[in-house]
């Protein structure tokens, strides 16, 4: 009886272990992307450009500050007197010459990196080593960097504005002061998001659900494959920035870049928050972020921005009159 019960069990183990397996091969890797509508990266590019090219004053060049596994994260460093120490993440698939334009422009010392996986040395490009890696950096970039009694503030935009909520459930969430959140991304079912994204984001939803079944039982030897590529137009891809361009994610960096399944509880954690968003953004809905998170926090303010879209929110002189009106009070 006893041969037959361990019988049964190697048998089922074996069939639970091919249900993932069989889904994840079922999806392969797409080689061409729909043409479908996308972000509208030209105000993006136009920025990041001038910034990339050859960069003037006071755009610095990237310097690196060694992660805890010896890892050169590469900064931009600014030093526009005094102030808090102000790190901001840039969003999904591209880099810090995101906030070349309004880096310069916000008081105190304020880093930009290029989030490991992503920019000009990427390490693995469009990976990480393990699911939070990137708090941990976060956490490595601040110990370094940060005066003492110096306020922290995280700002995100998009992807990165996910980064900053999650990093504010985490382990390492009393090392924030407060938050600036640029359209975050929440969660693929929460009510502020549009159907891929609006055309940005296709997931390999089959591998997804596949290596979240193997992670479920501690099975992490395949949290290195695609589950996510980016629609990333080709005057982007075939411009001069074009290698600094990410367009897959693993499924380790993937879920790293986002707040946990119960974001809410992520929500929660964050510390005094401004949160703005484009009132014409493709890839989320502006109106839908302020009843969900009220219900969880009562530290944020919301600002919509009329007619700004989901990238060009970052460059719009009523993001930086409201970011410097909110970091006036840290």
């Amino acid at each position: 009886m006893i041969k037959e019960v361990l019988s049964f069990v190697a048998v089922s183990g074996v069939i639970t272990a091919l249900i993932p397996l069989g889904l994840i091969l079922s999806q392969p890797v797409r080689t061409d992307m729909p043409s479908a509508q996308t972000l509208d990266f030209d105000r993006l590019l136009e920025n990041s450009r001038s910034a990339g090219d050859q960069i003037p004053e006071p755009q610095p060049a990237p310097k690196p500050v060694l992660m805890r596994d010896g890892y050169a994260l590469q900064v931009r460093h600014y030093s526009n007197g005094e102030g808090p120490l102000t790190i901001l993440v840039h969003g999904s698939g591209w880099n810090g010459l995101q906030f070349s334009n309004l880096a310069p422009k916000l008081s105190g010392r304020v880093l930009v990196p290029d989030l490991r996986g992503h920019g000009a040395f990427a390490g693995t490009r469009g990976d990480v080593d393990y699911i939070g890696q990137f708090e941990d950096d976060l956490a490595d970039l601040i110990a370094a960097t940060v005066n003492p009694g110096q306020p922290v503030v995280l700002m995100g935009h998009s992807s990165g504005g996910g980064l900053v909520v999650r990093f504010a459930g985490g382990r390492h969430g009393a090392l924030v002061d407060a938050a600036v959140l640029l359209a975050p991304f929440l969660n693929h079912k929460a009510p502020t998001m549009r159907a891929n994204a609006g055309g940005w984001s296709q997931p390999l939803v089959r591998r997804l659900i596949a290596l979240s079944m193997l992670n479920a039982v501690g099975i992490t030897a395949w949290n290195n494959l695609t589950v996510i590529q980016f629609n990333m137009p080709s005057k982007v891809l075939d411009g001069p920035l074009g290698h600094l361009a990410t367009t897959s994610y693993s499924y380790r960096l993937n879920r790293s870049f986002a707040p946990r399944d119960d974001y809410l509880q992520d929500i929660k954690s964050l510390p005094r928050f401004l949160l703005m968003a484009g009132a014409q953004d493709e890839a989320f809905v502006a109106s839908a972020y302020k009843p969900l998170m009220q219900g969880a926090s009562s530290l944020g303010q919301y600002k919509i921005l009329a007619g700004a879209g989901h990238l060009d929110l970052v460059d719009a002189p009523e993001t930086l009159d409201a970011i410097k009106g909110f970091l006036g009070g840290v």
